[in-house]
């Protein structure tokens, strides 16, 4: 009955998904320009009117170095600054600033990388870029650099005009000169607010309002571990305007604010890294799982990397990686591609070829010989993940790994059944083969519910890996999830914005070809691949594990510390039952609770005695205490 069952399910999905991803095919036109810029041309009418486009450059984190780190995810906040034509009021005073900007910048840096570095490791500072640690000679700089900066955007000098603003309120309007003092001052002030609006040379987000304009919806950009993507939609009798920004953009990108867009991303880095109750941690587990590849550091970058980009560091990086012959563009959408050749190779035929090629990625990732551990209290419930690894992208072991999971994933799969649905001690959980460009890994992780502990969540994966290793997954099972990954292939291919950034995607790992052969080569994974790969990666040696507990609180401390004494599993309870009953009011209930207690005593196994005497104390207390304060009801 299985087996019918099974397959009348994959003759529905069939159904359902007549051209799926298994047989449908991407056919785009390629054509790649003498300066080595490749196109990709996915012509489309699914999408009326309108097409999406982006440029990729094949450059991200794992490319930088230490004392760069975070310098591609930097270039995709500086690369919306405009051009010499966008984004400026006055592209020569403009450029004006940022030359003296440079000067003050490249001084500060050197100043903090010798003396102030020196007094922290002395330690007699505690942090060598912090303000509140300046020298005078640094402040100076510091003040020069703020002033330029602000003269730039157009804001006004706030030191100065505070200064006549603080003079102003010392004047003594009934003095003999005091009317004349206060007319000069608020003279004063009115010519530097006047002036400081014709200093200004920048005009912001104008690469956003032009494309507004222009009936451009979703312009954005990311950066990963591998890549650097910028893409938007816009009506097809725009795309000649996409052409022209965006070349202009790679041909004459202009870093202004290079100085002050920093602190825009430290507040990215606040908000989404150390904001958050794991984030600085997932940093961490990072750092320790990867021991040798450029995966070890974040894609922002460390904190005092993001302090010491200089100009001339940032350029070499620039004309290395986001040269036309590193760089793909993507088109999909309504479109006729003998219409729109010629406006791209009218536009991105400007762009010149780096003289310096990018790189390989030469240090590959060592092998890990031990178990490695980390274990951290966060304000988070207690959780657990748990890493091994295994393989990059494309790799012949990458696609039964995925469908391992797919296996393990989802309300019908594994991780759910047994550990949410089953044990009911975890309230999530996940399984996930993640295949970069030079390496990969799979990972675990699940949250605890109710009184179920990280140790639990990681004995209950065991569990389920050793089945996977000892018993091959059925054919109904597998079957369901490769009708399950058809459908979402297939779902992939129908928006062009999903399939921009697919493509673009799979190009930056190992070739954009990869849409049209996962779906076939995930179909071709059999039960035998699955367990062997389970086998093949899975030894504790290989593995990391990353455990969180809860914080203690302030609440946590002022709990009874005999509580300590308990049993370990019966801690947590215990905690729980306490803060009830220390808030308790209903005298008489509690009164009732205790008897009922003391009347069930003799059937309590022997293990439980210490939790029933000890709740039996913490009522008496509390019956004790409201008699005493009269707050009984």
């Amino acid at each position: 009955m299985k087996k019918i069952f099974g397959s009348i399910l994959a003759v529905t999905v069939a159904l359902l998904f007549p051209h799926s991803a298994q047989a449908q095919q991407i056919t785009p036109e390629i054509f790649t320009l003498q300066n080595g810029m490749k196109f990709v041309l996915i012509p489309r009418t699914d999408e009326p009117n309108t097409i999406s486009a982006g440029w990729l450059a094949k450059v991200g984190s794992a490319n930088e170095r230490p004392g760069i780190t975070g310098i591609s995810h930097f270039f995709e906040h500086m690369m919306f600054k405009g051009t010499n034509t966008i984004g400026t009021a006055d592209a020569k005073k403009d450029a004006d600033f940022r030359a003296s900007q440079k000067t003050l910048r490249d001084a500060m840096n050197q100043y903090v990388w010798t003396t102030q570095y020196q007094r922290f490791f002395l330690g007699e500072i505690d942090d060598p870029w912090s303000a509140s640690n300046d020298t005078p000679a640094l402040a100076k700089m510091r003040a020069e650099l703020k002033t330029s900066m602000d003269s730039q955007q157009g804001r006004l000098n706030t030191t100065a005009l505070s200064a006549l603003k603080t003079e102003l309120g010392k004047i003594d309007p009934k003095a003999a000169d005091g009317a004349k003092k206060t007319q000069e001052i608020k003279a004063q002030i009115a010519t530097l607010e006047a002036d400081q609006k014709k200093i200004g040379s920048i005009v912001k987000d104008e690469f956003d309002q032009i494309y507004t304009k222009g009936g451009g919806s979703r312009m954005n950009a990311f950066t990963s571990h591998d890549l650097t993507f910028f893409f938007i939609t816009v009506p097809s009798n725009k795309f000649e305007l996409w052409c022209w920004m965006e070349s202009d953009r790679l041909n004459d990108s202009v870093f202004r604010e290079f100085y002050s867009e920093r602190d825009v991303v430290h507040e990215e880095r606040r908000l989404r890294t150390e904001s958050t109750p794991t984030g600085t941690f997932q940093e961490q587990f990072d750092a320790m799982f990867w021991m040798s590849s450029g995966y070890s550091w974040p894609v922002i970058g460390w904190t005092s990397d993001l302090n010491s980009y200089s100009m001339d560091e940032a350029m070499k990086y620039w004309n290395i990686y986001y040269r036309p012959n590193n760089l793909v563009g993507f088109i999909v959408g309504d479109f006729k591609p003998a219409e729109i050749k010629p406006q791209i190779e009218s536009y991105f035929s400007r762009l010149q070829a780096g003289a310096t090629p990018p790189p390989a990625v030469i240090t590959l990732e060592a092998k890990q010989m031990a178990e490695q551990r980390m274990n951290a209290q966060a304000d988070c419930q207690p959780q657990v993940e748990i890493r091994y690894h295994t393989v990059p992208f494309r790799h012949a072991d990458s696609y039964p790994l995925d469908m391992m999971s797919q296996i393990l994933n989802g309300r019908t799969g594994r991780l759910y059944k047994s550990m949410v649905e089953g044990s009911q001690i975890a309230s999530e959980t996940s399984a996930q083969q993640d295949s970069r460009k030079t390496a990969g890994f799979f990972a675990f992780s699940a949250e605890t519910k109710g009184d179920g502990t990280p140790t639990q969540l990681e004995d209950a994966w065991y569990t389920q890996l050793k089945r996977l290793q000892d018993e091959p997954v059925t054919d109904n099972e597998l079957q369901k999830v490769k009708n399950q990954v058809a459908a979402d292939s297939y779902r992939g291919l129908q928006a062009n914005f999903r399939l921009l950034v697919g493509m673009a995607y799979s190009e930056a790992l190992g070739g954009w070809e990869e849409i049209n052969e996962s779906p076939k080569k995930l179909q071709a994974v059999t039960a035998a691949d699955i367990q062997r790969v389970a086998r093949k990666y899975f030894d504790a040696s290989n593995r990391s594990v990353a455990t969180f507990l809860r914080k203690p609180s302030a609440a946590d401390s002022a709990v009874d510390p005999e509580i300590a004494k308990l049993p370990a599993p019966m801690q947590a309870r215990a905690k729980q039952m306490v803060s009830q009953i220390m808030t308790e009011t209903d005298l008489k209930g509690l009164q009732e609770g205790i008897t009922q207690m003391e009347a069930q005593a003799a059937q309590v196994p022997p293990q439980m005695k210490p939790m029933m005497d000890f709740m039996l104390k913490k009522m008496r207390e509390r019956i004790s205490q409201l008699e005493t304060t009269g707050g009984a009801k």
